[in-house]
């Protein structure tokens, strides 16, 4: 039986990782976290942030390796549960690149005929600025400040991350703590997945 596949698209401290870390921790079985922090130690140095690329088209340079990298990363994430593990992805996807990449309905063809939960992070951008604040300074988060109280960048992420906007859930984690988001998405889980699914839905575009 192939394992389950739960993908947590977001923006940078919507809080995909507590997230990916409360199903970790609390879910059946054993869960292999394959996200975009977890990828990114994995990418040699000079194409960093790889698929973390920001929206904004500001390094196109990078940006020819960048679908080649979510393939690769999907790919193992398909092979993880053909061979009955679980998955949680906590990912970052955009198409506002220099020039469109559209790697999100490439990676959604990827997972068809696999069991994918696509869940959709959201947080106000006022919370947002607030742990880009209290995170340590060697993360590299774009802060806030008197004249600029929301970066462009910041600005970028919350308007194109959740774009076409197709889940098969939404959480709020302004709303709910990380477990409770976690408590919702396996109560999803149990319910079953509409057909079709937000995967299938993607890979549709896709094909069209």
């Amino acid at each position: 039986m192939a394992g389950q596949v739960i993908v947590l698209n977001g923006a940078p401290r919507s809080g995909k990782s507590s997230i990916a870390k409360a199903i970790q921790e609390s879910f059946d079985g054993i869960w292999i976290n394959l996200g975009v922090d977890v990828y990114e130690q994995a990418t040699p140095a000079r194409y960093r942030p790889g698929i973390g690329l920001r929206p904004g088209g500001e390094c196109p340079d990078l940006e020819s390796v960048v679908p080649e990298l979510y393939a690769a990363l999907y790919e193992s994430i398909a092979a993880h549960s053909r061979l009955g593990l679980n998955v949680v992805a906590d990912v970052g996807h955009h198409d506002a690149y220099s020039k469109p990449l559209d790697c999100l309905v490439d990676c959604a063809r990827r997972l068809v005929g696999l069991p994918v939960l696509l869940v959709g992070v959201c947080c106000p951008i006022e919370i947002i600025m607030e742990r880009r604040a209290a995170s340590a300074a060697d993360k590299g988060y774009v802060t806030a400040s008197p004249d600029d109280p929301a970066p462009l960048p910041v600005r970028l992420w919350q308007e194109e991350v959740h774009r076409p906007g197709v889940y098969d859930l939404e959480v709020d984690t302004s709303l709910l703590s990380p477990e409770q988001c976690a408590d919702t998405i396996r109560r999803r889980l149990e319910q079953g997945v509409a057909r079709p699914s937000a995967i299938e839905q993607l890979a549709d575009m896709s094909a069209s």
